[in-house]
């Protein structure tokens, strides 16, 4: 392969490398970078795309050393990690969960920064143990770990994710706390149509959409009353159709170029500041829940209604039947029950007597034959 090449099939690269950088596929099938200047020698470089790409493809342009982060020992687990903070899949994940990791990964490194090889199955295992009290933190753990393991296994630094096999501990949890009429009531009264918190309610309840999609949700989405757009948490296609009132209640409002919902300075939220600014305005109309508790209620109404795990999960994004039938096994659980309990009313409901003497209104057969003679 040669600099300057363009391969079509890598989509998230340009379509021309930077001067005497050329790339290949490792036996994990990811592509690493080299800088080598005629017959010299050959420099891994960085992730590309990273700060840390065009500062070690500069230094080795000009022949001068470039300065890693060196916060930790070499091939230490501190050291690990600094490498995957510099990668491109790192760069990749959101700016809540980059802080969420970070917060992990510091806190376990108060404790021990062992060689990063050392670390194997049972030593997760063990990680898990000791946030067993915290069984959410603990899978949150997990997932910060065997997710920096399985880029570390792609860029041959191990050959064995030691969180592969390691379970997540369970628990129960109702998560948020979903929205009911009484809310939107409240809500709708504090906020009228024209408001761009009326406007986020409607769009949240009638679509469903979450936080990170609401805030890039505009105009270009819709045609007619057809709403359309994929989702960025799962990449799923979703495609639902917008009510009139909904209409309406965007078009009465002031909205962005590229997205129905915008702050203070006609700018788009992102999903974090969308979040606290919707559970703000829910506790000024006296509503202590937050956004995803809308979409909770949106959910729910369509179960209630009838509606299909498949279908759930053509409008809410999901790819898989299990978050579905959390709200359709309810739903069904309630209509069964109340099948049968009519089933139940239907059999015995003769034999209960609805009088204070039992025979009034009904002459049992062996006394009617008595009356009739011997």
């Amino acid at each position: 392969m040669t600099a300057g090449k363009t391969f079509a099939s890598d989509d998230e690269m340009p379509r021309k490398l930077p001067q005497f950088v050329s790339k290949e596929r490792n036996r994990h099938g990811t592509w690493v970078y080299y800088f080598r200047k005629g017959k010299g020698k050959r420099t891994r470089l960085p992730a590309f795309g990273t700060p840390e790409f065009e500062e070690a493809y500069l230094a080795a342009l000009t022949g001068n050393a470039v300065k890693r982060r060196q916060d930790h020992p070499e091939k230490s687990l501190g050291w690990l990690i600094d490498r995957y903070m510099e990668s491109a899949q790192w760069g990749q994940l959101s700016v809540a969960t980059r802080k969420q990791r970070g917060l992990i990964f510091k806190e376990a490194l108060k404790t021990s920064n062992p060689p990063f090889s050392d670390i194997t199955k049972k030593s997760i295992e063990n990680s898990m143990e000791k946030r067993r009290a915290t069984p959410a933190q603990a899978n949150n753990f997990h997932k910060a770990m065997n997710n920096m393991f399985a880029w570390a296994v792609k860029n041959d630094h191990v050959k064995v994710n030691p969180c592969t096999g390691v379970e997540r501990l369970t628990y129960k949890t109702e998560g948020f706390v979903p929205w009911d009429e009484s809310d939107i009531v409240r809500f709708c009264l504090k906020y009228p149509v024209g408001t761009v918190e009326r406007l986020a309610l409607e769009l949240l309840l009638y679509s469903g959409l979450r936080r990170s999609d609401i805030v890039h949700a505009g105009k270009q989405h819709l045609k007619g009353s057809t709403f359309s757009m994929r989702t960025a948490k799962t990449g799923a296609q979703i495609t639902v159709e917008f009510p009139q009132s909904l209409i309406d209640t965007i078009e009465a409002t002031k909205t962005g170029e590229l997205a129905f919902i915008t702050n203070a300075f006609g700018k788009p939220f992102t999903k974090e500041s969308f979040g606290n600014w919707f559970g703000k305005r829910s506790r000024e109309a006296g509503i202590f829940k937050n956004a995803h508790g809308v979409r909770k209620l949106s959910a729910t109404t369509a179960a209630n209604g009838g509606a299909t795990a498949h279908e759930l999960m053509a409008q809410y994004g999901w790819t898989n039947t299990k978050q579905a039938e959390t709200y359709t096994k309810g739903a069904d659980r309630v209509r069964l029950g109340i099948k049968s309990s009519r089933l139940v009313a239907e059999q015995i409901g003769d034999i209960i007597p609805r009088t204070a003497n039992p025979g009034a209104g009904k002459t049992p057969k062996n006394q009617a034959k008595t009356k009739g003679g011997k």
